[in-house]
C-alpha cells in the first residue's frame, strides 16, 4: 500500500489533523497551509523534497531568506510555529525519525542581529581602498581580514604579527575573556596581507619597533575607533545604505556562509562565541576542519 511521503502529502495529513482531532477554525488552518507553503517552496527550491533531509542550517537558512525578503520577526515566528507543530505531528505519527529544530533558537534571536551587506555590495565595499598607497593597503588587508574572519573590531584592532600565519592561512584571535581561536585565512585576505607587510607596513614610521599588526601612520597601534571610522567611509563612499560598521562585516561573513551551506556550529566557532547556551550546542570543531569549511563556503576564498 502507497504510504504518503511528499511534502504535500504530510501537510495534508497534518492539516486533517488540525481540522478534525483539534477542531482549530478554518481562518488558524488557513493560516497555518499558508505558512508551510512559504517553507515548502522554500525547501524545493533547495532541491528538499523529503522532510526527513531537512538539517538545522537548513531552517537556519530558511529565517536567513525571510528575513532578507523583508518579512518582521513576528511573521518569521509564526511560520516558525507551524513548522515546528508540523515536525511535533509528523514524529508523533511516526512518519518522521528525527527533528531538526531541537538546536535552533526562536526566531525573535534573529531581531537583535544587526544587518548584513549582499556578497556584490561587499565586493564594493572591499573594491574602495586605494592599494597605490600604503594607508590604501593597510585599509585593504583591514576589510579584506574583518570579512575573512568574521573577527571583532577590537579583536582586529589588537593583532600580533606572531599571530598572522600566511603559510598556514590562519590567524590567532583573542576574544572575549582573553580567549584565543583559531580563523582561517582565505586567498584573497593573505594577497592583501602580504601586500601590506612587504610593501606598506615597512614604509610606516617607527613600523619596525611594533609587534602590532595594523598600525597608524605615525606608527602607533590602531584603536578600534580608526577601523570603526575606516569601515563607516569605506561604505558611504562604496553607495551602501544604513549604519555600516565592523560588526556588519561581522555579521555578514556569517550570513554568507550559513546561505551557502557551511554548518551553523562550525560558524559559531569562528565567531568565537562563547556563552554557556553556545558551548552546550554546538560542538568543538578542530582547526583543520574549520580551514576546510571555510574554503569551500566563503565567496572570497
Amino acid at each position: 500500500m502507497h504510504e504518503a511521503n511528499t511534502l504535500d502529502d504530510f501537510i495534508e495529513l497534518f492539516i486533517n489533523y488540525l481540522l478534525v482531532e483539534c477542531g482549530l477554525s478554518r481562518n488558524t488552518i488557513l493560516s497555518y497551509s499558508h505558512d508551510l507553503q512559504i517553507f515548502t517552496t522554500f525547501l524545493i527550491s533547495k532541491n528538499i523534497s523529503d522532510f526527513d533531509r531537512v538539517r538545522p542550517d537548513t531552517i537556519t537558512s530558511f529565517i536567513i531568506s525571510e528575513k532578507k525578503r523583508g518579512l518582521s520577526i513576528n511573521s518569521i515566528t509564526r511560520t516558525m510555529v507551524a513548522v515546528r507543530m508540523l515536525y511535533k505531528f509528523l514524529l508523533s505519527e511516526g512518519k518522521l525519525k528525527t527533528n531538526p529544530l531541537t538546536l535552533i533558537d526562536s526566531p525573535k534571536l534573529w531581531q537583535r542581529l544587526p544587518e548584513f551587506i549582499s556578497v556584490h555590495k561587499i565586493d564594493d565595499l572591499l573594491s574602495v581602498p586605494d592599494t597605490k598607497t600604503k594607508l590604501g593597503m593597510r585599509n585593504k588587508a583591514i576589510l579584506e581580514l574583518l570579512y575573512a574572519t568574521g573577527a571583532r573590531v577590537s579583536e582586529v584592532a589588537a593583532i600580533q604579527l606572531e599571530w598572522i600565519n600566511l603559510e598556514y592561512r590562519y590567524m590567532r584571535c583573542r576574544g572575549k575573556g582573553s580567549k584565543e581561536r583559531i580563523v582561517p585565512l582565505g586567498t584573497k585576505a593573505i594577497e592583501a596581507l602580504q601586500k601590506y607587510l612587504t610593501i606598506a607596513r615597512p614604509e610606516i614610521k617607527n613600523s619596525k619597533g611594533s609587534t602590532y599588526l595594523f598600525l597608524s601612520k605615525s606608527g602607533r597601534p590602531l584603536r578600534r575607533e580608526n577601523v570603526w571610522v575606516l569601515v563607516k567611509n569605506c561604505a558611504l563612499r562604496a553607495g551602501i545604505p544604513g549604519k555600516v560598521s565592523p560588526h556588519t562585516l561581522r555579521h555578514s561573513f556569517a550570513t554568507h556562509l550559513l546561505e551557502n551551506g557551511a554548518d551553523l556550529r562550525v560558524v559559531q566557532e569562528m565567531l568565537g562565541h562563547v556563552n554557556v547556551s553556545t558551548t552546550q550546542i554546538y560542538t568543538h570543531v578542530g582547526k583543520h576542519h574549520l580551514k576546510a569549511v571555510h574554503w569551500q563556503y566563503h565567496p572570497r576564498k
